[in-house]
């Protein structure tokens, strides 16, 4: 890698030169492992996706020729250029409803009309009929219910451009964009398909394909409709990156990486955003050197299965060698060029150095607890379900700093049963969020976290289940050089309660804390129950503010109770 740049990026000390350093690395790195032919690329490993080894290998060549058109890089092209003429002449599996084929056609597809004079265009008459035929498949192959719908658009998007097929490209286009218009609940969020599946495939891909149509189809309509969507969107979102640069540590496939810095790069190249280009720089290249410095990328050059390391907790099902290279997403900033202010600008900090912040995000009913002691952020999920992927949807909370543990960390355990589903947002306000959800045996738990610095009131409410039943509560998992804290205030005796008749009232304080020396809890905070079920919430220099949680059917049913501020 280029010398640091502690002037320019006094963050970072990364600069446009660094970034395309680390993708001409990868891209020089994965060479080897394509075959003969240049159709497929076989990354080594023993982790094979449910799709098997020859979908595995086309990943491996949509997911690496996508990096090599955001880098320019012609030498890269011609390579890519002699696999497309191979795989279309019946190497590659068929694109066909919801097969893996559709991924990584969108990929090919938006790779190509990225680079249409440096590849497209200089191609063989054949090669450009038998390769607009591959994809053609994917105008009318039915995608699964999610980001998936965004694949035929992205493939129909370049088609037109090359006038094959205009009206099924049109029709592929125009089903796709008004599928998701099912699934936007508004101020930037999409949920990733029907219910509340809330995590980055909002920006690497709910955003980024019809953002990215919208741009290289020079729409104005569309760009000010799905462009004004993404500048909401990273108001959030910018808050998800910790000081060291680690996003989130919530959701599915988060082996791709540094994927999470596409949208804010494509807020700077459509001008389509609320971040400065000093701070949009910072977080981008925050989060590229936390993975590379942390081992993401082994002794072969190769980005591994995992999250720092090679690290099977993250992956599912669909993830095979050649996954992780979806992070060339994060590389759509190499469309801007080097004199664009993005690049020019100075670092500036993002919201985590800036200051302690309690920030509530509506649609997915979230709370952001970020400090600048430690840079750590943590999120309070009160809102996002996906229980075919638990436990990185389901928990109470995560953060930049941890990863859900095999011991139901951040939980409501009811009986032996650690489960949380049917998840009920039931609001989120200054400092405070609160849901509702189904636990073990079918009881209800109304769950609700207040939040200050890095301290959490943590209070569940249990109804539904028999009176004699334990109920634990968990808080943070161990991490290196942090602090996890669970101190028992109400119903709990360590960590472990009993349930009484009807509905039960449990109250903790929590804390997750990289400071060495942190101020007791019972100091920081002050939590006095009143009555049977209002909590009062005191700061030694801030509000308090009484929580009622009440039965909305005057009943103390499983169903019916809720909890907000009185």
């Amino acid at each position: 890698m280029p010398d640091e740049d502690r002037t320019l990026s006094p963050y970072t000390g990364y600069t446009r030169a660094h970034w395309e350093a680390a993708a001409d690395s990868l891209l020089a790195a994965v060479a080897p492992y394509a075959t003969e032919n240049g159709a497929l690329y076989h990354l080594p490993g023993e982790h094979t996706s449910w799709s098997g080894r020859l979908s595995d290998g086309l990943e491996g060549y949509a997911r690496t020729l996508l990096l090599a058109a955001f880098r320019r890089d012609e030498k890269a092209l011609e390579r890519y250029a002699d696999g497309l003429a191979a795989g279309t002449a019946g190497v590659w599996p068929r694109v066909e409803d919801r097969g893996q084929p559709l991924v990584e056609a969108a990929s090919i597809a938006l790779a190509l009309r990225l680079t249409r004079p440096l590849l497209w265009d200089r191609l063989d008459d054949g090669v450009r009929q038998r390769a607009a035929a591959w994809l053609g498949d994917a105008l009318t192959a039915e995608p699964w219910a999610c980001n998936w719908e965004l694949f035929p658009v992205t493939v129909g998007g370049f088609l037109a451009e090359i006038g094959h097929e205009p009206e099924a490209s049109a029709a592929a286009i125009d089903r796709g964009l008004e599928r998701i218009e099912e699934w936007y609940v508004g101020d930037g969020w999409y949920s990733d398909g029907p219910g509340r599946a809330f995590d980055y495939y909002n920006g690497w891909a709910m955003h980024l394909y019809p953002v990215l149509h919208a741009w290289l189809a020079d729409d104005t309509r569309l760009l000010d409709l799905y462009g004004g969507r993404l500048s909401r969107h990273l108001r959030d979102y910018a808050r998800l990156f910790g000081g060291d640069g680690a996003p989130m540590r919530q959701g599915r496939s988060l082996t791709y990486r540094f994927a999470t810095t596409a949208p804010l790069w494509l807020g700077a190249l459509t001008g389509r955003t609320p971040l400065s280009p000093g701070e949009t720089r910072r977080l981008a290249s925050g989060a590229l050197r936390h993975f590379l410095d942390r081992g993401a990328v082994d002794e072969r050059g190769l980005l591994s299965l995992g999250w720092h390391g090679p690290d099977e907790t993250v992956l599912q099902g669909y993830s095979g060698p050649a996954s992780p290279y979806w992070a060339s997403k994060g590389f759509v900033g190499l469309l801007l060029p080097p004199d664009h202010e993005v690049w020019t600008a100075r670092e500036e900090p993002g919201p985590t150095d800036r200051a302690d912040a309690v920030t509530p995000v509506g649609p997915p009913n979230w709370l952001l607890q970020s400090t600048t002691s430690d840079g750590l952020v943590r999120l309070h999920n009160h809102g996002s379900e996906d229980v075919r992927y638990d436990p990185y949807y389901t928990r109470l909370a995560y953060s930049t700093a941890t990863a859900p543990s095999v011991s139901y960390d951040n939980s409501v355990i009811v009986g032996d049963d650690p489960s949380r589903t049917d998840i009920e947002p039931l609001g989120a306000g200054d400092g405070w969020v609160a849901s509702r959800h189904t636990a073990g045996g079918g009881a209800r738990v109304v769950s609700l976290v207040v939040a200050r610095g890095a301290v959490e009131v943590r209070a569940h409410l249990v109804a539904g289940a028999a009176a004699g039943t334990p109920v634990r509560v968990t808080g943070w998992p161990e991490a290196d050089g942090l602090r996890s804290e669970l101190l028992p205030v109400h119903g709990l005796s360590d960590s472990t309660g009993v349930m009484a008749t009807g509905a039960t009232l449990f109250v903790a304080l929590a804390r997750l804390t990289g400071e060495p020396d942190p101020l007791p809890l019972t100091e920081a905070v002050s939590v006095r129950v009143e009555g049977e079920y209002d909590v009062r919430v005191s700061w030694p220099s801030g509000p308090s503010t009484c929580f009622g949680f009440r039965a909305s059917d005057g009943r103390p049913s499983a169903s019916s109770w809720s909890v907000k501020p009185r």
